[in-house]
């Protein structure tokens, strides 16, 4: 049953244009094409690649963040209670009005204490200015490197500048080492951050960044054994082109440099616009949609890759939603924030007891203007 399941999934029909055989794809001729057997490697890789960025995150991004003067904010725990303990673990970590007034009497606290309470456990279980900071460390690092390879990989190529010889010859292209180890390094690196995302900072996008992961690592593999590379290779590289800019910006906002922070984002905003919503889908799109068709008739695997680009535009399109949300803040005169992130909570409840003793306060000074509003 093995065996015939193999056989359908790697039918030719599925994965080739008519006429063609994995057999025209064997190495000869001093030829050397990409073989799906090559993707086992970036299993192990991946494992590498959480090593790697283990020590990183403690040698390198750790010290860093001292450097740069990462400070967390000082959090408030909540006291242990365990009818509140155990409502937040089993049912959920924003009880409705009825629900506090129900654990109100249960555990013996005021409606405010319990409100506090669930307010100051949710904070506690907020990831850390550190972990941020680290994680944003550790993805800059990796996709600056990957865009500077990328670059190194494709921009003396043909196809870089004529997108119609990205076919030219399909599919008897021969790969070449720097093609192969492009992919193999960025392949892992996407099945890294998905053994990763259940751990990593967790945000409003989290679903959509498992869809984006599981595309990627699709569209990556699929592109390989179906000896799309020339595609392939554009588009990581233009991807990449944004990434980095995104991750420096975070690194900045936790280290609380909000002018640097703001400029970097607004350049990161246009490279990305102007890549994922101009040139991927005007140029690179058209390129793998329309240029196919000129050499051969469609096929399942021309389908099922451009079917495949269009979840990751929509993705993109998502994305660029929120991002423009933050620059109209920036243009605006707001201290820019990821969108995605959730907020920390305050305890109400100890400002106002605060307030009414010392006056409104400001970042624990009193201020001096009642009208002036407090920015979070």
């Amino acid at each position: 049953m093995f065996q015939t399941l193999y056989s359908y999934f790697w039918w030719e029909r599925l994965w080739l244009p008519a006429n063609l055989t994995w057999a025209d794809l064997e190495d000869r001729d001093g030829r050397v094409y990409a073989k799906a057997s090559d993707l086992y490697i970036t299993l192990p890789l991946a494992f590498l690649f959480l090593v790697v960025r283990h020590l990183f995150e403690t040698y390198v991004a750790t010290p860093l963040a001292r450097l740069l003067n990462v400070k967390e904010k000082i959090r408030l725990k909540a006291t242990p209670n365990a009818v509140l303990e155990k409502f937040y673990a089993a049912t959920t970590k924003h009880p409705k009005q009825t629900d506090v007034e129900m654990l109100s009497k249960k555990s013996g606290c005021t409606v405010r204490q319990v409100e506090r309470w669930f307010r100051r456990r949710r904070n506690q279980d907020r990831p850390s200015l550190l972990k941020k900071f680290r994680e944003a460390s550790w993805r800059f690092t990796f996709y600056l490197i990957a865009f500077i390879a990328g670059m190194a990989v494709i921009v003396d190529k043909p196809w870089f500048y004529d997108l119609r010889e990205v076919w030219k010859g399909y599919p008897i292209q021969s790969m070449l080492p720097s093609q192969y180890w492009y992919y193999m390094i960025e392949l892992s690196f996407y099945w890294s951050l998905l053994f990763s995302i259940a751990s990593d900072v967790k945000r409003k996008d989290f679903k959509e960044q498992i869809i984006h992961h599981v595309a990627t690592i699709i569209l990556i593999s699929f592109s390989w054994f179906a000896n799309y590379i020339r595609a392939g290779t554009l588009i990581m590289a233009l991807h990449d082109s944004a990434d980095y800019l995104l991750e420096s910006a975070k690194m900045f906002n936790y280290a609380g440099w909000r002018n640097t922070c703001n400029n970097i984002f607004i350049v990161f905003a246009a490279v990305f616009i102007i890549t994922r919503l101009v040139i991927l889908p005007f140029w690179i799109m058209h390129c793998t949609v329309v240029y196919p068709l000129d050499l051969y008739p469609a096929f399942f695997g021309y389908y099922f890759f451009n079917f495949m680009m269009v979840v990751l535009q929509s993705l993109h399109i998502f994305w660029a939603y929120l991002i423009i949300r933050m620059a109209q803040k920036f243009i605006t005169g707001k201290v820019v924030e990821d969108e995605r992130s959730d907020r920390e909570e305050t305890d109400d409840t100890e400002e106002e007891d605060e307030a009414a003793k010392n006056g409104p306060l400001s970042n624990g000074h009193p201020v001096l203007n009642n009208n002036h509003r407090k920015t979070d």
